[in-house]
């Protein structure tokens, strides 16, 4: 098949990818809503061209190895809002802090615990383990736990894209006043999606979702190793 060719199968998937979320993003912008979040319908799309041209994952997977990398730079990027917003941040730090290692503890508990109830081999609950930190974070430690960090990449999608919907559905219901309480709901629930949700609602919001996100992912990597061994 012509999109074998490494060169090709690269420019091919990468548009494919590429132009899928640039679509799927307007089409947001005119219908906001969360089910219509470009994060759940780009892979639907990429999803639906793979089916219809038969290819596998592995050879998207190839193609497109380049984005992946792209996500390391992109979260270091979240620096520069938390540096703007140092001192909201100073001010609320020991709250912040409590709130992602106890959040980091039960996200890797509670998946850990309701996938040995469900049966599911050791490889996969050590994929899943990590799934609610960002993408870079979740296959590092999934690698290195004997994980399949292309499975964890995909745990963590999903939980981006479920918490993001449902934070915002928790933001209208919880009696959350500050920027806080609000950014650090979306950065610990659904950590790259929810900064991304966060912003929409307030750039202090999106700032302290990008440090809660940062921090629970350095927490995972702390934690992870401690918690699977004490666990299995």
């Amino acid at each position: 098949m012509w999109m074998r060719d490494p060169v090709i199968g690269t420019v091919f998937w990468s548009a494919v990818t590429i132009g899928c979320y640039y679509v799927a993003r307007l089409v947001y912008r005119r219908l906001p809503n969360p089910w219509l979040s470009p994060l759940l319908t780009m892979p639907v799309a990429v999803i639906v061209v793979a089916l219809v041209l038969q290819a596998g994952y592995a050879e998207y997977s190839r193609s497109t190895g380049w984005l992946v990398m792209m996500v390391g730079p992109a979260t270091v990027a979240f620096a520069i809002p938390i540096y703007e917003h140092r001192a909201l941040i100073r001010r609320h730090w020991q709250a912040l802090l409590l709130g992602v290692l106890v959040g980091s503890f039960i996200s890797m508990f509670t998946v850990f615990q309701l996938a040995s109830w469900m049966g599911l081999s050791e490889v996969m609950r050590m994929s899943m383990m990590p799934r609610s930190t960002s993408t870079p974070f979740a296959m590092s430690i999934a690698g290195h736990l004997g994980g399949i960090p292309d499975l964890a990449a995909a745990f963590v999608a999903i939980t981006g894209v479920c918490g993001a919907i449902l934070g915002e559905v928790m933001i209208k219901l919880l009696p959350l006043r500050t920027s806080t309480a609000r950014g650090a709901l979306f950065g610990m629930g659904a950590h790259g999606a929810g900064v991304a949700k966060a912003y929409e609602v307030g750039r202090e919001e999106g700032s302290i979702a990008g440090l809660v996100m940062v921090l629970a992912g350095l927490f995972n990597v702390l934690m992870a190793p401690a918690m699977a061994y004490l666990l299995l």
